[in-house]
């Protein structure tokens, strides 16, 4: 109305989340392929197994996230820090859970798929919401990174699933969950649909992309990867996502309070 007092009106609030625009999907990829090969090269490479590997990363995401919360503004250095924390224990865990605890890759898929809905329906059941475009506090943020790290545990599980359990081979595994992405983008695009509901199936589904491009440059040659090793895979990727944090323009969600 005109003449009303602006104060008394809607207040726009920062949030300390990025905005999900391209250059957000652009480091989230590359983060889950640090992931990999970094999870891997702790696990693997440096044959810490995937119980150590996991409890490790784990710390590194907990000290992390604590931070990240406790923040008052959106860090996009520390944002992506704790992106990165939470797909490097997320190779772990789910490796974890494929192999060691001997569930196979269905089997993970299935355990993990539940957890993410649990933390989801707790985190609508809590909050009200699961909107990641209306997160300020430090309730809401923390179902955010529960959800994230749930999500991308999954997301390993998955690009396991049907890059190796189905057959599908790393170079066909990326090119299926490319598709699948691209299928969400056109629901995005030309349909209503619940824009949370397809931001949490494009997080899910940019794992194990990254999972299967990681696994692609570094498994050997007769598994039909490239064979490159994972450390100098893991090095070159962290600054491919160091130089997109900064030169790429990001800018924090916003909402009205």
């Amino acid at each position: 109305m005109e003449g009303s007092n602006p104060a008394a009106g809607p207040r726009a609030v920062s949030s300390k989340l990025p905005a999900a625009v391209p250059t957000f999907w652009i480091i989230k990829i590359a983060a889950t392929t640090l992931g990999e090969t970094g999870g891997d090269t702790l696990s693997m490479t440096l044959a810490l197994g995937y119980a150590t590997s996991s409890a490790i990363f784990f710390l590194l995401f907990a000290v992390l996230v604590t931070l990240q919360i406790r923040a008052r503004t959106f860090h996009p250095g520390l944002y992506w820090a704790t992106i990165v924390a939470t797909t490097l224990v997320g190779t772990t865990m789910a490796d974890f859970a494929d192999r060691s605890l001997g569930i196979g890759y269905a089997g993970g898929v299935c355990l993990l798929f539940a957890l993410v809905l649990a933390v989801l329906a707790a985190w609508r059941i809590v909050t009200g919401a699961i909107a990641v475009d209306d997160i300020t506090d430090a309730r809401s943020e923390a179902f955010y990174w529960a959800a994230i790290l749930a999500s991308n545990t999954l997301g390993t599980a998955l690009g396991d699933l049907v890059s190796d359990g189905l057959g599908l081979g790393f170079t066909g595994g990326a090119l299926f969950f490319a598709c699948v992405l691209l299928a969400l983008l056109f629901v995005y695009r030309f349909t209503g649909m619940s824009r949370s509901v397809l931001f949490w199936c494009a997080f899910v589904m940019t794992r194990p992309l990254g999972a299967t491009l990681g696994d692609l440059l570094t498994k050997p040659v007769a598994h039909g990867g490239f064979n490159l090793s994972r450390p100098a895979s893991s090095a070159l990727i962290a600054m491919f996502i160091v130089m997109c944090i900064i030169t790429l323009p990001q800018r924090s969600g916003r909402h009205s309070n």
